[in-house]
């Protein structure tokens, strides 16, 4: 399968374009800039220049293309306006890759989060929330699996709070980033919120299944653990870097203030059971012991 990827150099993308590659697929990458070509051409991707606004791009490598994973999401969350911007970008490009699918039966791979369910973990049934400050996101996600009933085999793969290799990535990563900075490895409330989780490698195998076999309109849950306290997360964080691990104001995350605050643990165990996906790489916890002073 020729497979055309956004976000393909990013921690996740670089671990699915290593899977597809290994399964035998073929994969172009869209690449903003020299140093992101650089990478995917040295990963064994083929590469076409351009970004998430660059929408002709997009329908023109989509319409050559046997099936599309979308990654790419500027993670600008400097401010409430960058972040809508963000959001609004990528509604636009995944709607210019859907559309440019409708009618060929290939299949389209998307992510979103994992959803917010009071009292229990999340599971593929729930929906995905539409407000705050990143639910248009989900819009976008639900319009895309909406296109199952137009001939694309849309599916959405539901990300964890963080996907994680080697001690980095997702929002663990950036507890890791403000404590470098601040001194503190801070969190909001008393820490309980659990924050689940999984490894970057296993996440890829997940989207290769996905694209491979996934039926139209459906979404799965990449988890392996369920959710860690985030006071657990900060207190490896604290060791690792010799900082304290402790309370900080919710207004100090910025945008990201109330998704931090969140209890939102996650289950798999239907994705596991329907893709035969069966996650074996460290837990969050294990990797974060990687983080370097």
């Amino acid at each position: 399968m020729r497979v055309f990827i956004t976000g393909g150099t990013g921690l996740i993308g670089s671990a699915v374009v290593a899977e597809l590659l290994s399964a035998q697929h073929t994969v172009t990458a869209l690449a903003r800039s020299d140093a992101s070509a650089e990478k995917a051409r040295a990963a064994g991707a083929d590469v076409v220049r351009g970004g998430l606004t660059d929408l002709d791009v997009l329908r023109g490598e989509a319409e050559k293309a046997d099936g599309v994973v979308h990654l790419a999401f500027s993670n600008d969350f400097s401010s409430p306006e960058a972040l809508a911007q963000a959001v609004s970008e990528e509604g636009a490009a995944l709607r210019a890759l859907g559309d440019a699918l409708v009618g060929t039966d290939k299949p389209l791979v998307t992510v979103s989060g994992t959803p917010l369910a009071q009292g229990r973990p999340a599971v593929e049934e729930d929906p995905l929330p539409t407000d705050g400050p990143v639910g248009g996101r989900s819009v976008s996600v639900e319009r895309a699996l909406g296109l199952a009933s137009r001939g694309v085999r849309s599916t959405a793969l539901r990300l964890p709070r963080t996907v994680h290799d080697e001690g980095d990535g997702g929002f663990a990563g950036l507890l890791t980033q403000i404590a470098r900075t601040t001194g503190v490895a801070g969190y909001p409330g008393d820490g309980t919120q659990r924050w689940p989780a999984v490894h970057a490698l296993d996440a890829a195998v997940l989207f290769r299944l996905a694209l491979e076999k996934a039926p139209a309109g459906t979404a799965w849950h990449a988890v392996a653990g369920e959710g860690d306290a985030v006071r657990d997360i900060t207190a490896v964080i604290g060791r690792r870097l010799g900082v304290p691990s402790e309370s900080v104001p919710q207004e100090s995350f910025g945008a990201l203030g109330p998704i931090f605050a969140a209890d939102q643990p996650a289950s798999s165990a239907h994705t596991r059971t329907a893709l035969g996906w069966q996650p074996t790489r460290p837990s969050l916890l294990e990797d974060l012991e990687k983080i370097q002073p």
